[in-house]
């Protein structure tokens, strides 16, 4: 495994295990948005300059998600219906 190849299981791992979280915590979605962030720049290091466009706006996707959620109270996480 190369370190490109090592570095994009990274991101994209991160970017499932931010997703998964984000209920939890709105920092979830901040991390999610970083994640991608890495996930874009992966995509252009190894030339799939489509993916890494898509990532790069999911990123700012995230983060306006997260500037835009409120903060929990008391420290507790928001309640997950469903």
């Amino acid at each position: 495994m190369t370190g490109l190849t090592a570095f994009g299981l990274f991101a994209v791992t991160a970017m499932l295990v931010c997703y998964w979280l984000e209920p939890r915590s709105r920092w979830w979605t901040l991390g999610f948005a970083i994640a991608c962030w890495l996930g874009s720049a992966y995509g252009f290091l190894q030339g799939a300059w489509p993916f890494g466009l898509v990532e790069l706006v999911w990123g700012f996707v995230a983060v306006r998600r997260w500037a835009r959620s409120p903060p929990h109270r008391n420290g507790q996480a928001a309640r997950v219906d469903g």
